[in-house]
């Protein structure tokens, strides 16, 4: 058996031992599934409220794509907190798996599980609403979607580390890193509405790209060649943040295990 078909396979027992934990918690994920649908459309009627169809459209795709990209990012932040939780941080630092291993088996984990419920919450919409993209370019959204998530791993890797490194209060903070990229990102309107300083650092954010090539693709019907000004920032950033991400959380899975952090509990 080659390195890689090892690698891949113990890649595929942590989105296996991810979705085990998920049907033992059922009750929280159906809580959490309830929690976005009903913020989905708590947002939506804003739109409906002043009869404005596109700025339905608009408020619609921005829950649900930030729901799917905020999904993406938490459980591949939360990647430590998840094992700590279990009590099985330090057996699984100590085993001789790659960390590249793990986490790419926590984001085929991530992105399937957003999938899902992305395409409920949609589905929930739509019929609620009445609300049809029968001129939209689905091919636009879904590379942008492609795009976003590899963008959002490369994000949430960096922010794996919070945990490990702070043991109390690290997923407090990689619950700030989450908000602020909601607020810089234009979920729920234009990032040409925020003032000049925060237009330059909506620029760093995944999202902004996101969000602007699907609204593009699934109200203008855009193609994604015309959108080129929104692919190339994604491909450099997850070009440069997957590999930095991995590197970084080498780095911190050292110290902690070189300072005993491993063994706390929090």
């Amino acid at each position: 058996m080659s390195m890689a078909t090892r690698e891949m396979r113990a890649s595929f027992a942590f989105v296996e031992r991810n979705f085990n934990l998920t049907k033992r918690y059922w009750g929280w994920e159906v809580a959490w599934l309830v929690y976005s649908l009903a913020a989905a459309l708590s947002v939506a009627f804003i739109g409906v409220a002043q009869g404005d169809t596109r700025l339905l459209q608009v408020l619609v795709i921005g829950t649900i794509f930030w729901n799917f990209l905020s999904i993406v990012f938490g459980f591949i932040g939360e990647t430590v907190t998840w094992e700590r939780w279990e009590g099985t941080l330090e057996y699984t630092f100590m085993a001789p798996v790659r960390r590249y291993t793990q986490l790419v088996g926590s984001t085929l984990f991530a992105v399937t599980y957003a999938v899902i419920q992305m395409v409920v919450i949609l589905v929930v919409m739509m019929l609620f609403f009445g609300l049809e993209f029968s001129g939209g370019n689905f091919v636009t959204a879904a590379a942008f979607l492609v795009l976003g998530s590899i963008s959002f791993v490369g994000v949430g890797m960096m922010a794996a580390i919070l945990p490990l490194l702070y043991v109390e209060r690290g997923d407090q903070m990689v619950f700030v890193i989450q908000s602020v990229i909601l607020l810089f990102s234009g979920v729920y309107y234009s990032t040409d509405i925020l003032p000049g300083w925060m237009q330059f650092v909506s620029q760093f954010s995944p999202g902004t790209y996101v969000l602007d090539g699907i609204r593009e693709g699934l109200i203008k019907g855009t193609p994604v060649t015309e959108l080129l000004h929104d692919v190339w920032p994604l491909l450099i950033m997850g070009a440069l943040l997957i590999p930095l991400g991995v590197y970084v959380f080498g780095i911190a899975e050292r110290y902690a295990k070189r300072t005993g952090k491993l063994k706390r509990v929090g």
